[in-house]
């Protein structure tokens, strides 16, 4: 094998790239995902007022009379259960195969546009395809479930300041929690409804918050169960405790906007920068396009794009992580 071919370099140094993606995606899901973190310790506190090993063999019973949804995709999509919690979490009718069939009809689509349309070679065409295919649906996915999560955040308050007035009023907290489903509107609404039915169905008010807690996976909420779960062992006023919980998501909230006003500038400057190889390349093309033309039509020219393409997209992501803040 001749190493010194620009070809075989080229493709040496996009595996390269590849493996580099690879390992910073894994040393990121290891050792930067805070939410992983928050989510063991609101686990402990659960477990610790919760029963513990008697709801841990509850569980397991439950578990043994359930069938859980298999399909043959399984098999090929790695970590299937994860994906199909992060559907569940969008409130919307995706099921696992709409998702998967519209993974792979994106892939083909991009893939023969690019192929027939632009004119690229079959290893680029192929490598675009799965790239759109793969990216678009997990970023539309995504996109629902931070806007849904953003919007129960924001109601969050409301409705927990509507359970007080609940309490005060001599209401339970279930009739309190049912009033939440029938005055506020979507999503909270639709959450509490399905707390409100599960109750109805013959599960404990912890059961059913729980299950809640696990399908929305936001701390602000999480908070919330674990209140009344310790106000459900040892006692108090659960009204006060409402009324505190509430006040520290509304400084949160505000703390969150003092941060992304902080930090607007530096989206600005990212902004800037991730959009200058562009309009450079735009430029270019609109001044000479004989002389960008080879980027497009050369095999090695269309390698070298992908190349930088990728490059700029591992930028993109330091960057978004040098701005993203935990409140």
């Amino acid at each position: 094998m001749d190493f010194t071919n620009p070809t075989i370099v080229i493709i040496g140094i996009f595996i390269c790239v590849f493996v580099l993606i690879g390992i910073l995606a894994t040393a990121m899901g290891l050792v930067g995902d805070n939410n992983k973190i928050i989510g063991k310790r609101l686990d402990q506190i659960k477990a610790r007022h919760s029963g513990g090993k008697n709801l841990a063999k509850e569980q397991a019973k439950k578990a043994l009379f359930i069938k859980k949804e298999t399909s043959f995709l399984d098999r090929f999509i790695p970590k299937p259960e994860e994906l199909r919690d992060r559907l569940n979490k969008t409130g919307k009718d995706i099921s696992f195969k709409k998702y998967v069939s519209a993974t792979v009809v994106l892939v083909v689509i991009f893939a023969f546009v690019v192929k027939v349309i632009g004119g690229l070679s079959f290893m680029p065409a192929l490598m675009v395809g799965l790239f759109s295919g793969l990216f678009i649906p997990h970023v539309y996915v995504n996109a629902v479930i931070n806007k849904r999560l953003k919007n129960f955040t924001t109601q969050f308050p409301e409705a927990i300041d509507l359970i007080v007035r609940g309490l005060r009023a001599g209401l339970p907290i279930t009739e309190s929690i049912y009033a939440v489903s029938r005055e506020m509107k979507a999503p909270i609404s639709i959450e509490f409804g399905k707390i409100t039915d599960e109750i109805r169905l013959g599960k404990t008010m912890d059961e059913a918050l729980w299950a809640t807690a696990k399908r929305l996976d936001t701390p602000d909420f999480k908070f919330f169960v674990i209140s009344l779960s310790v106000q459900q062992e040892t006692g108090g006023n659960l009204t006060e405790t409402l009324i505190n919980l509430s006040e520290i998501l509304r400084g949160r909230t505000r703390l969150k906007l003092k941060i992304k006003a902080m930090i607007s500038e530096g989206k600005a400057s990212a902004y800037i920068i991730g959009s200058l190889p562009f309009l450079m390349c735009g430029l270019l093309s609109f001044m000479n396009f004989e002389y960008m033309s080879v980027m497009f039509t050369d095999p090695k020219g269309q390698i070298a794009l992908m190349g930088a393409a990728i490059w700029m997209g591992i930028g993109v992501f330091i960057l978004s992580q040098m701005i993203n803040f935990e409140v």
